[in-house]
């Protein structure tokens, strides 16, 4: 997420829930990490002192609380259950929950560099125990150089506590990426935008690596979300009646709609550039 979007939402978590309360802290080779949790049963994970990586409803952990984690559930619509997902970052874990409950996946891999994290997942954020999940603790780049066509789904959300993983301005990672995913696979990719452009972090990388005609959409936090199919495979179908449809479905159980970033959708090379 953006700085300001960090600093506007507890700000206004502030007025409207009072002080956060710290629930642990623990300090990793990476630096501190902390959780506090406020009077509505949110709790939050910390890098550091001011970088908030993520929000779980601990009356309900499989709850998305972030735009940008239910807009990446969108990748779902073109692959279909039971389908062998990989997150490149666990955090707090919400999204493999909402994963694991809404989604009928056949694995749910996640793949985290830090070990405590995944400790205070498991302890105080309510990580799933569902026996599809596997974590797996290291590197992603490590571990994606080994992964060609291992899954259906590939999900990319590296961030530290000094923001942007240096993974995500990588052409040879992207590649890599893209490679792990199966015919027919999908990969999705949290990328943040560079001021008010339109554009995300190393668009013309991206655009060089996969052309112009992969899909993003832009949420309210400010970040872009881009969904790219597998190497040698068609652009992904941007079928929005059939997308409404499947989103209905869904919104009952979900508890929140996916239309709004289904009506953001857009190919890349409909973006256009600000000019200098």
């Amino acid at each position: 997420m953006t700085w300001f979007w960090l600093w506007w939402t507890r700000v206004c978590r502030f007025l409207m829930t009072g002080r956060e309360a710290l629930v642990v802290q623990r300090r990793d080779d990476y630096g501190a990490l902390r959780i506090t949790e406020n009077s509505e049963g949110y709790r939050f994970l910390y890098f550091g002192s001011l970088t908030e990586q993520s929000c779980v409803f601990m009356p309900d952990p499989a709850w998305l609380e972030y735009d940008y984690t239910r807009a990446m559930q969108l990748a779902n619509f073109w692959v279909p259950a039971p389908a062998q997902m990989t997150l490149l970052g666990l955090g707090g874990g919400a999204l493999a929950n909402s994963l694991l409950r809404h989604f009928d996946p056949q694995q749910v891999t996640a793949v985290e560099l830090r070990r405590e994290v995944v400790t205070l997942a498991r302890e105080w954020l309510g990580l799933s125990e569902d026996p599809r999940l596997q974590v797996r603790i290291g590197c992603a780049e490590r571990y994606i150089d080994s992964a060609a066509a291992s899954c259906d789904l590939l999900f990319v959300d590296l961030y530290m506590e000094g923001g942007l993983s240096r993974l995500q301005l990588q052409s040879g990672f992207f590649h890599k990426c893209q490679q792990a995913l199966r015919p027919g696979g999908v990969l999705v990719i949290n990328q943040w935008q560079m001021g008010e452009s339109g554009l995300p972090y190393g668009a013309s990388l991206l655009n060089e690596l996969f052309g112009d005609q992969y899909l993003q959409v832009q949420v309210e936090e400010g970040n872009i979300l881009l969904f790219i199919p597998a190497a040698g495979q068609p652009p992904l179908n941007l079928d929005r009646p059939a997308m409404h449809d499947w989103a209905a479905g869904l919104q009952q159980r979900l508890g929140y709609s996916l239309q709004l970033y289904i009506n953001n959708l857009h190919r890349a090379a409909d973006v256009v550039a600000p000019a200098d």
